[in-house]
């Protein structure tokens, strides 16, 4: 009976392009043990029961600092990604199990008040010599070394690497996907702690990361515009003449457009690809979002007043690790529940990065409230 549900749950591969990633063709890192369900259908379930995942439901999307109930927050830019993600994957007929466990786990190591956050960590990551912070290779680190109180998850190759290669910061017209091998991987995830330039060369080993990747952008392009609108930020009338009439105004709009757009161009190819004018839009749309949006999402002395408190917050977790301060959450609460290789092979500068990464925007604020008044 198990043999006939486990054939059941593969039946979609007999309907996959010939360019989709087979479940067949799942690589692991450590060994696995099979089950009813297929190796990217497995890496779902393991990224959805996440202590990170869970924690995706209070940290900032874009918008720190504000009570409406209809700003977006992680959890939902990453719900929005895989939704556009597996529309395309499906009429693509690619695997959408691979795209959803690599859409839903493309943020996991996103740090506290999001890339301002991202942007200070990464600054005190380099002052303390342990190289580059860059979210999408925590999202990895998060699932090989930190979760299961670091023991890791056991996430296939292809999904690990959708993630680390899922920066939608940088826009492309075409997504080639690039054949790697175990070491390329691991390489690659290696190499971006030292090379600043390795991420904006980073290229998915497979279509289906490919669609993840530009699904990322399009679906924080469309929604960050819905929440400058709803906290006054910004008109939508404001939006350029040019950009609208290619891409729309709406986020149902943007996000409609695109992918049509995509289905369009990429149908019984081996690549993704936006035509022209799409991509031209998008590009002058992310202009547009940085500078109206993103760079008035937090003030000059908000960031200054972050900055500190990240500071001070590394500064004292340090001191408590060399100090053996049984009382700092850092050990009672973080360590102490790691598995010992994660204790042995980490600096204590490394383990701070990974503490503060993982949290909440609200646990963050109570800490540094913690720290100060004691």
């Amino acid at each position: 009976m198990k043999e006939e549900i486990y054939l059941n749950m593969k039946n979609h591969n007999e309907y996959l392009s010939e360019y989709a990633c087979k479940d067949e063709e799942a690589i692991y890192l450590k060994q696995h043990t099979n089950d009813i369900r297929t190796p990217f259908f497995r890496d779902i379930d393991r990224i959805i029961y996440s202590l990170a995942f869970i924690r995706y439901q209070d940290k900032t999307q874009v918008f720190s600092n504000t009570y409406h109930d209809h700003v977006a927050r992680r959890m939902i830019h990453v719900q929005f990604v895989s939704k556009i993600a597996r529309t395309i994957g499906r009429a693509l007929s690619l695997n959408e199990d691979l795209i959803e466990a690599a859409a839903l786990g493309h943020d996991l190591g996103h740090v506290p008040f999001g890339h301002q956050g991202e942007y200070i960590l990464n600054d005190l990551s380099l002052k303390y010599h342990e190289g580059y912070f860059n979210h999408n290779i925590e999202s990895v680190r998060n699932l090989m070394f930190l979760e299961n109180y670091g023991k890791g998850l056991n996430i296939t190759v292809q999904v690990l690497d959708a993630i680390m290669c899922h920066n939608g910061e940088f826009a492309l017209g075409e997504y080639y996907p690039k054949k790697k091998t175990v070491k390329d991987f691991l390489e690659e995830y290696q190499s971006s702690y030292q090379d600043k330039n390795v991420l904006a060369t980073m290229r998915p080993m497979t279509l289906e990361g490919c669609v993840v990747r530009v699904s990322d952008l399009i679906a924080y392009l469309g929604r960050d515009i819905d929440d400058a609108v709803r906290l006054n930020i910004l008109k939508r009338e404001e939006i350029p003449k040019e950009i609208t009439s290619v891409l729309g105004t709406t986020t149902k709009d943007i996000v409609n457009t695109c992918i049509l757009d995509i289905i369009k161009n990429s149908y019984n190819k081996d690549f993704i690809k936006l035509s022209d004018h799409v991509y031209e839009a998008i590009v002058k749309l992310k202009k547009f979002n940085y500078e109206h949006i993103y760079n008035k999402a937090m003030t000059k002395e908000e960031v200054e007043n972050l900055t500190h408190k990240f500071e001070t917050l590394f500064k004292t977790y340090l001191e408590d690790l060399k100090n053996k301060n049984e009382k700092s959450p850092i050990i009672h609460s973080y360590l102490k529940n790691m598995a010992n290789e994660y204790r042995k092979t980490n600096s204590d500068t490394r383990i701070v990065i990974d503490y503060i990464a993982g949290m909440t925007d609200d646990y963050f604020l109570r800490e540094y409230e913690r720290i100060t008044k004691s």
